[in-house]
């Protein structure tokens, strides 16, 4: 009798395990593959692992695969590497940041052939690309410009530096700035310093801007990076405070110059949703549904800016978001 319990159960098991393969099977018909995409940042910053956590969130819900690659120089050679190898691949859908969207446009078309190929972070409105995911940089750009303003209201001298000046947001966002500051004299611009995404070169232009210009009132980072090395060294002069600081993105070096007052204000982007936004306008692509590509071309997922004032309740939403 017991040996006669205990095979109705193996037996209802087995019935429960077909069932449920059967249920799996249904979910995901025979012979139906992994969509596979991917998502190529402009260089490697901690503003891109955001973008990871997001793109990872979409890959759960969607049932998708999606390689991260984030080019350790930076430069729209090793882009065109990365693009020529997943093309090579068969990726269904790539997601790019292009450093240099002029001079990559042949680049991008290329891809844009084979691939459902869109833009974020950056554009590259001259190309075959299907859409663009990201900021309105040139709208950052005055976010950033009226935070300028709040930092130094007397006016004073501002230098500005940023990765590369040929990227697409580096543009739009330093002409945002200046429609905002070229209204009123009392502003003046010094320039805007590039770093080639080096970053200790990228400290050593705001060394050099404290020497030559000691009387400088803002210095403003354009890339995600630029913050933390401007901070780093403002306090190795012993200027925190004296020189003000507005920069972009929501590093954890530019979250705690915010906290401990070194930076006035940061303008942050929402990278999460370059992530998740991107997979699945990617997804969506790969099925034939173009349904998720706006008449503009343009999925705007927003700016804020971030002061003392609220800096404690954005961090706490950042952790709750990256899981850290």
């Amino acid at each position: 009798m017991k040996r006669l319990v205990i095979a109705l159960i193996m037996a209802a098991m087995a019935v429960g395990l077909c069932s449920c393969g059967d249920k799996q099977a249904a979910d995901k018909p025979a012979g139906e593959k992994t969509i596979h995409i991917a998502f190529v940042t402009n260089n490697v910053s901690d503003f891109w692992k955001i973008a990871q956590a997001g793109v990872q969130k979409a890959e759960k819900e969607l049932g998708v695969t999606c390689d991260f690659k984030m080019p350790t120089a930076g430069t729209a050679a090793e882009q065109k590497v990365i693009l020529e190898d997943l093309v090579t691949r068969g990726v269904k859908g790539i997601a790019i940041s292009p450093v240099s969207p002029d001079s990559q446009t042949g680049v991008l078309n290329k891809a844009a052939e084979s691939v459902n190929l869109i833009c974020m972070d950056s554009d590259a409105p001259k190309s075959n690309r299907l859409c663009y995911v990201g900021t309105s940089n040139f709208d950052a750009g005055k976010t950033a410009g009226e935070q300028i303003v709040r930092a130094i209201p007397n006016g004073g001298k501002i230098m500005m530096y940023v990765g590369m000046r040929d990227a697409q947001n580096a543009q739009d966002r330093y002409k945002g700035i200046l429609d905002v500051l070229e209204k009123d004299p009392k502003y003046i611009i010094l320039g805007l310093m590039t770093d080639d995404t080096n970053h200790t070169k990228a400290r050593a232009n705001v060394e050099d801007t404290l020497v030559k210009h000691s009387d400088v009132a803002c210095l403003v980072g354009l890339w995600s990076y630029n913050g933390p090395a401007i901070v780093n060294a403002v306090r190795a002069t012993n200027k925190t405070g004296k020189v003000k600081i507005v920069c972009f993105d929501e590093q954890d070096d530019t979250l705690k110059g915010v906290k401990d007052g070194a930076i006035f204000a940061t303008v942050v982007q929402k990278p999460f949703e370059f992530g998740y936004q991107s997979v699945k306008v990617l997804t969506a692509l790969a099925k034939g549904d173009k349904s998720m590509v706006p008449e503009s071309k343009m999925i705007d997922t927003g700016v804020r800016v971030i002061d003392v004032s609220n800096i404690d309740e954005f961090w706490a939403e950042l952790k709750e978001q990256t899981g850290k």
